[in-house]
């Protein structure tokens, strides 16, 4: 008899289910939300990035030429740095709407906040009750 696999018992990475709730925001014309996961997903992007090795000194004819000759391998990020750039992104938009709320911006404090929660939503963490107006599901 084969074993019964439950979604509880498969943890898909944090990436992934970002990556998933991207179009589903798109389609429900989401802007918080599709701010908030491009954001998200292109700082975990840049993280993975390296600088190119510097080629210099060849002579014309030996630089490396073709499709792929420029490419550099990106860095494999774990699970737990995925998880720390994501709580960087939900702690900048925090201390943003902060700083918009002591500049008497409120509307786009609010809408740092509602882009902070969409992301916590994502990494299973509650935001502090005081941070935000409107409840958000968590996870």
């Amino acid at each position: 008899m084969a074993a019964k696999v439950t979604a509880m018992s498969i943890e898909v990475p944090l990436r992934d289910r970002l990556r998933a709730a991207l179009p589903a925001a798109m389609k429900a014309r989401d802007r918080v939300a599709v701010a908030a996961l491009r954001s998200a997903l292109a700082a975990i992007d840049n993280a993975e990035a390296v600088a190119a090795p510097a080629v210099r000194g060849l002579a014309i004819e030996q630089t490396p030429v073709g499709v792929g000759a420029a490419e550099t391998p990106r860095r494999v990020l774990t699970q737990a740095e995925v998880e720390e750039i994501v709580r960087t992104e939900v702690a900048e938009r925090e201390a943003a709407a902060r700083d918009y709320d002591r500049a008497g911006r409120p509307e786009h404090a609010e809408r740092l906040r509602a882009e902070a929660a969409v992301l916590s939503g994502h990494l299973h963490i509650e935001i502090p009750p005081g941070s935000r107006s409107s409840p958000t599901p968590t996870g």
